[in-house]
């Protein structure tokens, strides 16, 4: 198994050593969840971590939100902040096993997490589990690709290059407001 297997998320998570964890919904995640007006589309959020964002997508009424991550912790993190959330949604397994299609899915943290080498993985995976016209959005990190991590960077450039196999890209910017 590599550095970055269950043990060492689990690890992370019962340690408290998340210093990328802003403790709240990111901004451009909620200000894009702030604009979906139908709520029953059926949303992933894998690699959620604490999973703010399906929190905040929960208490905005979208029922219909899976996660998916690796630490247990971190799922039982969320399901105590957020009781009513159906624990069959919260799911421990490796993303890349997962198997189902979705509507929506929020990328937060998730991309930067994975080793660089899973990158073009998780592009065709992401394109498996999504729904014909469904969206893949989220935020992935504006720094140098490192071996170093995680989190490890990338550019715009590296970016639309992996995606572009997969993904016609409608809007990749900086994000204003994160």
């Amino acid at each position: 198994m590599s550095k970055l297997d269950a043990n060492y998320w689990e690890s992370k998570y019962q340690k408290k050593d998340m210093g990328w964890d802003i403790g709240y919904a990111s901004p451009p995640i909620t200000s894009y969840i702030n604009q979906l007006t139908n709520k029953d589309i059926s949303i992933l959020i894998p690699g959620a971590g604490n999973g703010y964002e399906a929190e905040y997508m929960f208490n905005k009424g979208f029922k219909n939100i899976t996660i998916v991550d690796l630490a247990q912790t971190a799922l039982s993190n969320i399901k105590k902040r957020v009781e009513n959330f159906p624990k069959e949604n919260l799911i421990n397994e490796n993303f890349f096993h997962h198997q189902n299609s979705y509507d929506l899915i929020v990328e937060q943290t998730f991309f930067c997490a994975l080793s660089p080498n899973l990158r073009e993985d998780y592009v065709k995976k992401m394109f498996d589990l999504l729904n014909t016209g469904g969206k893949l959005v989220g935020l992935l990190f504006d720094f140098p690709l490192t071996d170093e991590g995680p989190p490890f960077g990338g550019s715009l450039k590296e970016y639309k290059d992996t995606f572009s196999e997969y993904f016609h890209v409608k809007k990749m910017e900086r994000a204003y407001n994160s």
